[in-house]
């Protein structure tokens, strides 16, 4: 790990202490201000110092709750990631403080200090964070703490990897040098510059290297105390969630598909029917907007919902079950075959499952409006609080489409499909249909709560920056 980042997730700990007893001060200086003891009188008044001696011990309840919900881990969060964190984690604070108000009696206790110490602390808290990333980032920018990293293998990823080191000094690794393959000289050059202290990591980004080759390169690691990291390919990566058991005396490795069994099932689906329901009755008026404009501006139904031969729409969801899809109609009407005859040499994504037609000229124009804003797949909230869907998961595709698919690709088909996942906030249009599939296994294997919460917090901004927006589909 970078002194960098030991020094600053250091400093997480008394800047949040300073966060949450400027919260308690803040609370209390409002709720005693003129302003609002004249809205309401206060029963009992008790001095600044007495006030800020009992928040001290409820600052510590706080930061071991920080603790619990991984907001000290060493490993960087991403901002929306660490927010969720902070939420619910400052939540379960104030859920303590209402519990210890309750037990004790404490009848008078203002329960607008209760609301303001939660709503401060969660922004002084996540100000404060945000103070430190982009001090991090503008030291990293500026290429102070980098760690010298050197890549072994000549594979696409590996370029590309290189690339964006290059370009992006923000991730905090600068590559001294690179080699194609691993041999001799290569392992004479590594050791020349391991004695020099001129490697902080080594990626072996070469999935097919032998066996005793990268066994060799870890012993190297061990040895001149350099990180050894590796880039594992699309069926490696079905592999990461095992749990592994003894069976007298011998250890037996179970391939766990994804971590959405049991009691995490029933958590993503009560979370699903609860957020889907508050965002339908939050976009219901845009969606009857849609309704009346999609009506007004070109023949046919409201809704994209039967195909032209009068059959039910079809997506593949969960364990490749088939099911009755909708959404707003942005298309005109009885166009759907065209992709795959007079539009098929228009298609951008050949050799894919996945069709995608550049310039879609079946796309009404009020289409190309909520197409832009992904406004037409809100109906999907529907099918989310129905069961069908998830608000995070693989997208669905057309029956045609799984059928084309490889037998690694099947792997997303392990739970219900999402509205939104991880290729759609990846940040790039781009992605291959490969890429996508690795990005919806790691989802599928690494699945929390958290990861869902945070996944939906980044899409307004992935939307409004129009990203991963597909034509023709």
């Amino acid at each position: 790990m970078r002194h960098l980042d030991l020094t600053f997730t250091a400093l997480l700990i008394p800047l949040d202490f300073l966060a949450l007893l400027a919260a308690a001060i803040t609370a209390y200086l409002l709720r005693f201000s003129d302003f609002f003891v004249a809205l309401r009188p206060i029963l009992t008044r008790i001095t600044l110092s007495q006030f800020l001696t009992t928040s001290v011990g409820f600052v510590i309840i706080w930061m071991l709750l920080f603790v619990v919900a991984g907001l000290y881990a060493f490993k960087p969060h991403r901002p929306w990631n660490e927010l969720a964190r902070i939420i619910l984690a400052s939540t379960a604070g104030v859920m303590v403080l209402i519990a210890i108000v309750f037990f004790r009696r404490e009848v008078t206790t203002s329960r607008f200090l209760v609301i303001a110490v939660w709503g401060l602390s969660i922004f002084y808290v996540f100000l404060g964070r945000t103070f430190l990333r982009s001090l991090r980032r503008a030291l990293l920018s500026a290429r102070i703490g980098h760690q010298k990293i050197v890549v072994i293998g000549h594979s696409k990823a590996a370029k590309d990897l290189i690339e964006l080191y290059r370009t992006r000094p923000a991730l905090g690794l600068t590559v001294v040098k690179k080699f194609a393959a691993w041999n001799a000289d290569t392992r004479k050059d590594v050791e020349a510059l391991a004695k020099k202290h001129l490697i902080d990591c080594v990626l072996l980004a070469d999935p097919e290297i032998a066996k005793d080759d990268a066994l060799e390169l870890i012993g190297l690691s061990n040895i001149y105390h350099f990180q050894f990291r590796y880039l594992a390919d699309l069926f490696a990566a079905r592999f990461t969630n095992i749990d592994v058991t003894t069976i007298g005396g011998i250890p037996v490795i179970e391939v766990k598909h994804t971590p959405l069994d049991g009691w995490g099932r029933i958590a993503k689906r009560i979370f699903d029917l609860v957020v889907s329901g508050i965002l339908i009755v939050i976009f219901s008026p845009i969606m009857l907007l849609t309704a009346m404009a999609i009506a007004l501006d070109s023949r046919g139904g409201v809704f994209f919902s039967r195909l032209p031969d009068g059959s039910k729409t079809m997506r593949i969801g969960e364990g490749a079950t088939p099911f009755h899809y909708f959404k707003f109609r942005s298309m005109k009407q009885d166009t759907h075959w065209q992709r795959y005859k007079e539009l098929a040499k228009h298609d951008l994504r050949k050799g894919d499952p996945l069709v995608k037609i550049k310039a879609d000229p079946r796309v009404t124009h009020v289409g190309k409006i909520i197409r832009k804003w992904s406004i037409d797949e809100l109906p999907e909230l529907v099918l989310v609080f129905l069961g069908r869907m998830s608000l995070v998961g693989p997208r669905p595709h057309l029956p045609e489409e799984v059928e084309k698919y490889k037998p690694h690709h099947r792997q997303v088909l392990a739970i219900k499909p999402g509205i939104t996942g991880m290729a759609q906030i990846s940040g790039r249009s781009d992605l291959d249909f490969d890429e996508e599939v690795r990005l919806d296994i790691w989802y599928i294997e690494n699945w929390s709560l958290w990861l869902d919460l945070s996944i939906l917090l980044k899409t307004p901004l992935a939307v409004v920056t129009h990203r991963g927006i597909e034509e023709g589909v």
